[in-house]
């Protein structure tokens, strides 16, 4: 593992330089500790150039002065064009538990992170031990304490898996995806950051927007309320991390709150505002569309239903799972707008001109439903339903509670009653261009610790200190020591040389962890001394700077 340096103080305690240097490899792990990462992560999105760009897409120009509805949708399509979703593990290197759990001590404990985290067993929901999760995300295949750096990135780094072998665009896991959706959506579809909501759980990164019915992102994807109700499989999916886990962080441009932590600086306002909207995003009617939509979901119970309807004036009753199997390959659904279309498309043999009497009618049961005002979340009136399926219908007390989780999932948010600390909250404009952006992050910087972690996570030395960058390269990117196992330093010189002028790693430091190094950095030159001839490289970045490294640590000046 890489060595733990120690560092000469300059402007930071040794808390503040875990958490900014945290913001330069913004791994999942970091970003679960020190939750202003999530949000700092979004605002380097907002600054990234490359994602300006986009405004300049064909695809988008078409849409300027359309309503932010009509681009969001376009920018899904977008996404899932030009992003591959990855769980990324191997690209970033290893590390292993102990080392981890001891750097992180301080802020919680292992067992909480043993809760909440799959790289360290995840002792979280029974749902997912049921699906064997460490097995899904490939976490079996390290021995072990060994864990990979499971990490989110930049835009930046998202598009640069262009350059690796095997993929043909760009591609990111989950936490990336999420904040490149939260970034983009206020870039180029023009939607407020005071309306966009980060969601985070110990397994998945989701968005909630405040648009129209509400909007919660998921991966490549958008999902709206009627879809994710629609009890499809994609949209079943999409439910798991809310269905089943504890939400460990809420963030937005106020501030965050976290499980874990007493302490929240998101304003209580806004938290009670997004427990409300996401509530009622999370909650359907019983009517005649999403009761179909339940026997989507739930195909064990079609056997118990069929659907009466009029065909060329005559009643037509055909059963459940027989339609349904129509559905399957059709772009028609039953019971939405398209549902007589999806009719048509039925064989007549497939119709009866009699009620099965084994079986209850759907436009019968919703019509006892809407006569009796039945309100699936009264106990009352879930026995009333229940027994009016019990003469057909094998544990009806069953099928109506899975009809009430099917209708309604009351997520497990973190706690609102904390101490709040409101720092000031981040107000950009949906109409300034980058630079305005840029200008306004840079002046909040000692007022709000978002902003400032922001230049970090964006990487932008000319506003940084160097310090917590030069801890990061060096203690948190085993992945190019590895690479250059059983090459010489002239030959990794050479393969850096070789490469797109863009990075230069940290080969030689961990190989000689005693030797003293300097690294000067003046305009386009910079010059690495280790004892020998010096290694020269060429740099795009202007920037200016010695970095030294002796036995007593390291320095930036």
């Amino acid at each position: 593992m890489a060595e733990r340096l120690r560092y000469n103080p300059g402007t930071m305690d040794a808390n503040e330089l875990e958490k900014y240097s945290s913001a330069i490899t913004l791994s999942d792990m970091e970003c679960f500790v020190f939750p202003e990462l999530m949000y700092s992560l979004v605002l380097a999105n907002i600054m990234s150039p490359q994602l300006w760009q986009w405004r300049q897409e064909e695809t988008f120009r078409k849409l300027e002065g359309k309503s932010p509805w009509r681009r969001l949708m376009r920018m899904r399509q977008y996404i899932m064009d030009e992003y591959e979703f990855n769980l990324d593990l191997n690209t970033w290197g290893l590390t292993d538990k102990e080392t981890e759990l001891k750097r992180f001590a301080p802020w919680i404990s292992p067992e909480n992170i043993a809760r909440s985290n799959a790289l360290f067993g995840y002792e979280g929901d029974q749902y997912y031990f049921d699906v064997d999760i460490r097995r899904h995300f490939g976490l079996d295949q390290y021995e072990g304490n060994i864990i990979p750096y499971w990490k989110t990135e930049t835009v930046e780094a998202m598009n640069a898996f262009r350059l690796k072998d095997g993929y043909q665009t760009g591609a990111g896991e989950c936490v990336s995806l999420s904040t490149l959706y939260a970034a983009a959506a206020f870039v180029v579809c023009g939607i407020p950051l005071d309306d966009i909501f980060m969601v985070l759980t110990p397994l998945h990164s989701q968005n909630f927007l405040d648009i129209q019915d509400g909007v919660i992102t998921n991966n490549r994807r958008l999902v709206t309320k009627s879809m994710w109700f629609n009890g499809t499989e994609i949209s079943n999916k999409a439910q798991r991390a809310i269905r089943n886990e504890q939400v460990t962080l809420t963030a937005h441009s106020t501030g965050y709150i976290h499980c874990f932590y007493d302490k929240a600086t998101i304003h209580p306002a806004q938290y009670q505002r997004f427990e409300k909207l996401i509530r009622d995003y999370l909650c359907a009617p019983l009517d005649s569309l999403n009761f179909a939509n339940f026997l989507r979901s739930y195909p064990k119970y079609q056997k118990y239903f069929q659907f009466c309807r009029h065909l060329r004036g005559e009643r037509m009753f055909v059963r459940a799972e027989v339609l349904y199997g129509y559905e399957h390959g059709s772009r028609y659904r039953i019971y939405d707008a398209t549902f007589e279309k999806l009719l048509e498309e039925v064989s007549g043999e497939d119709f009866n001109r009699y009620k099965s009497n084994d079986r209850i009618c759907c436009e019968q049961l919703m019509a006892m439903a809407d006569y009796e005002k039945i309100d699936i979340h009264q106990p009352a009136d879930r026995a009333k339903l229940a027994q009016y399926m019990a003469p057909l219908v094998k544990e009806p007390e069953t099928v109506v509670r899975d009809l009430l989780e099917f209708l309604h999932i009351d997520p497990r948010l973190p706690d609102g009653r904390k101490q709040y600390e409101p720092s000031k909250p981040i107000r950009l404009q949906t109409d300034w261009d980058r630079q305005q952006i840029i200008d306004y992050l840079e002046s909040i910087r000692r007022e709000n610790p978002t902003a400032d972690l922001a230049f970090y996570a964006y990487r932008d030395m000319t506003r940084c200190e160097w310090e917590p960058f030069i801890k990061a390269a060096v203690e948190r990117c085993p992945v190019s020591i590895e690479q250059a196992k059983g090459h010489g330093a002239e030959e990794v010189y050479r393969s850096l040389q070789a490469m797109p002028n863009h990075s230069i790693y940290n080969v030689l430091r961990g190989r000689l962890p005693n030797q003293s190094m300097q690294i000067d950095i003046q305009d386009e030159s910079v010059r690495l001394t280790a004892g020998k001839d010096p290694f020269t490289f060429e740099s795009l970045k202007g920037l200016t700077k010695r970095i030294t490294f002796d036995n007593s640590g390291y320095r930036a000046d």
